[in-house]
């Protein structure tokens, strides 16, 4: 794959996850009515429906873990190959994360109780993020990628007590301690 048709089929899609987006019922926009730059971490009614929040930088390191790992499996293609097919896999896990099942299980396995779901703006700001995290997965050196992504994890988990590792690990194989901590509560 070219990097032409690289960039065409990943700005294709934006538009077909949105209209997937749509077709499943999600909100355009934000339901309270205004488009917001950053969501802070108290403001979970809001949380995943304005263009970024804390869970932004996790999407940067999905774009680095998703690229990373083609390239492992995949080495011989081309980069804006692999960049493309990391593009696809977050568009999917978008669509997947705002099912009803998904949405279900981060209110009960994670510290997101009154999680509602990503809104269409949010879901395509986070391939948007994804993106960086795959431009520099595909031109930095291998250490500045792991370097840059457990930075982004550390901040987050520092700012909102939660951040990709923990997320994962709470939706597969929640743990009642770690999520009391993430709560606030003493431990």
């Amino acid at each position: 794959m070219t990097l032409r048709a690289a960039v065409i089929a990943g700005l294709l899609l934006f538009p077909l996850t949105a209209v997937v987006l749509l077709a499943m019922g999600r909100p355009p926009l934000c339901p309270c009515g205004t488009v917001l730059l950053w969501t802070p971490a108290d403001n979970v009614a809001e949380s995943s429906q304005h263009i970024a929040d804390w869970y932004a930088p996790s999407h940067v390191v999905h774009g680095l873990l998703f690229y990373f790992g083609l390239w492992l499996v995949l080495r011989s293609r081309p980069r804006p190959e692999l960049g493309f097919y990391a593009l696809a896999i977050e568009a999917a896990w978008e669509i997947l994360e705002n099912t009803p099942i998904v949405i279900e299980r981060y209110r009960e396995a994670t510290l997101a109780m009154g999680y509602a779901g990503d809104s269409v703006i949010n879901s395509l700001f986070d391939l948007v993020w994804t993106v960086f995290g795959i431009l520099i997965a595909m031109r930095a050196p291998v250490w500045l990628s792991v370097t840059l992504a457990i930075a982004l994890e550390l901040v987050a988990l520092w700012a909102i007590r939660d951040n990709l590792a923990l997320n994962v690990l709470m939706l597969l194989w929640p743990i009642e301690a770690i999520k009391a901590w993430q709560l606030g509560a003493p431990g």
